[in-house]
């Protein structure tokens, strides 16, 4: 079975957010998850958009199909390497912040 995948690293979501739309189309038709992402009101929904657009795109390169013929093989993300920042408090204290990053991978494969 042919796949193709793609990778996006070190965007800047926390991995929690980004798994809750990775979740929504995991093991659904290419076609149907970009429709379902589409309508989805949260900014990690762009993100996987773009990262399931780029699959699809590269499996259209590899001569695969067309994304009616696609299908969301596997899909997962890591946590990247979390910025770390500091907030001033009062008294002269300081409360660390963590701005934590994602790498998304998304792989599609053809429809047996």
């Amino acid at each position: 079975m042919a796949e193709a995948k793609a990778v996006l690293r070190f965007v800047r979501i926390a991995p929690r957010k980004a798994r809750d739309m990775i979740n929504v189309i995991r093991g659904r038709g290419v076609s149907e998850a970009l429709h379902v992402l589409r309508y989805i009101p949260r900014s990690s929904a762009r993100v996987v958009e773009k990262v399931l657009g780029s699959a699809a795109a590269n499996a259209s390169q590899k001569e695969m199909g067309d994304a009616e013929s696609l299908k969301v093989v596997k899909a997962f993300v890591d946590g990247g390497p979390t910025y770390k920042r500091f907030r001033a408090r009062s008294m002269g204290k300081a409360n660390p912040i963590h701005k934590r990053t994602s790498h998304i991978t998304v792989v599609v494969g053809s429809v047996e």
